[in-house]
């Protein structure tokens, strides 16, 4: 039996050991340099597209071009199937689980809304109703079981799917033939780079219309992740070097200015450490401190990464604070470190949400660096209030 697992890729990454299971797929070949993999813009295919499209157009050219593969799927160059003890799933498995369920699928997920509504907090709803139009006109006797999905808060995320042949063939016959119809109506020029890829975004819900409409017996694999988003951390590159070079201003404005672009790089899947919000309060704890003339967290460090952990170290100490237990080791910590009033303000309203009475927290904060000779940042804590 002959499995393929395509790994749909835009960028080189680390492959999975068996390259005989797992093949990388270049998607938007079309639109970038050679990667050295298997590439969408051979045969029949929509490379071009994949500014619209994204590892869609990996689908497209698998649907178009495998021609003899028995077991086909779909992950990306970070999001994998695994078993339960976060292993990657091998062929072995794929052949287990697919004699027991007709389709692998990643968890269902639960949004605290309607699908229709919680898509449109972050797309054009307006996408949705045109995909309708085209499954009215194409598949009429879909469109009622559409209504219903879009009005329930399950979904899929990712388009990661694996299938035997005959059935993976039907979805992306059905799923091309709704998208192809409904861009005939979807104007994306007004869209930034990440609205843009509107047709992945819509895709992920017609996944869970065709498993309904079809009944079919699904297994929701768990999805490890092997990396960030490869934006995720183009970000992050670009600020340490900035700031490794003093240029505070200057990688604030970069940071807002990529968040417009790419607003995907502070999901959970994105930024699966956790922290581009931190960078975010880093940044203007340093601009702030720079402002004022105050010696603290670029004398720490230059580097991104030593800042971070600082910042959790200096987390740690006022949530202890909150505890009584701010002892002597977490007072000298503040003393050697420079931790400033600027920094220990910005953590303690916008990191500690779960502390009952931060004003009691701060006024030990204040009492502390006016015990320790730092009467300027004693006295630019005085009468702070929190909303």
């Amino acid at each position: 039996m002959k499995i393929t697992i395509y790994t749909m890729t835009h960028r080189r990454f680390l492959e999975p050991g068996d390259s005989t299971l797992y093949l990388p797929l270049h998607v938007g070949r079309a639109l970038g340099q050679d990667l050295g993999y298997q590439s969408d813009n051979t045969g029949p295919n929509i490379s071009a597209k994949n500014d619209r499209y994204g590892e869609l157009t990996g689908v497209y050219w698998v649907w178009k071009n495998d021609l003899d593969s028995d077991i086909i799927g779909i992950c990306h160059y970070r999001r994998f199937f695994v078993d339960q003890q976060r292993h990657l799933l091998r062929q072995s498995d794929y052949e287990r689980l697919l004699n027991c369920y007709e389709v692998i699928v990643s968890p269902g997920m639960t949004a605290d809304k309607p699908y229709l509504q919680y898509y449109g907090e972050a797309h054009n709803a307006e996408d949705l109703y045109s995909v309708g139009r085209a499954i009215k006109k194409l598949y009429p006797e879909d469109y009622p079981l559409f209504e219903q999905v879009l009005n329930q808060p399950k979904y899929y995320y990712g388009n990661l799917m694996a299938a035997r042949r005959e059935l993976f063939m039907d979805y992306a016959g059905w799923l091309f033939a709704i998208l192809q119809e409904a861009e005939k109506e979807i104007d994306v020029s007004s869209y930034d780079l990440y609205n843009r890829r509107v047709f992945g975004f819509l895709s992920e819900q017609l996944l869970l219309l065709w498993i309904t409409k079809n009944q079919l017996k699904v297994y929701e694999c768990p999805v490890g992740l092997t990396s960030e988003k490869a934006e995720t951390l183009e970000l992050k590159l670009a600020v340490s070097q900035l700031v490794k070079n003093g240029e505070i201003p200057q990688a604030r404005e970069l940071f807002y200015e990529f968040l417009k672009i790419r607003p995907d790089v502070r999901l959970e899947l994105s930024d699966i450490k956790g922290e581009i919000p931190v960078i975010e309060q880093l940044l203007y704890i340093m601009q702030e401190e720079q402002n004022r003339g105050i010696e603290g967290l670029f004398q720490f460090s230059a580097q991104l990464g030593d800042q971070i952990v600082h910042y959790h170290k200096v987390e740690e100490a006022l949530k202890a604070c909150s505890q009584g237990q701010f002892d002597s080791a977490y007072k000298q910590y503040f003393l050697k470190n420079a931790v400033s009033w600027v920094m220990a303000l910005v953590i303690l309203s916008n990191s500690l949400v779960g502390i009952p009475d931060k004003a009691a927290v701060l006024e030990q904060v204040r009492q502390f660096y006016l015990q320790n000779g730092k009467a300027g940042h004693a006295k630019a804590l005085e009468g702070v209030q929190f909303t």
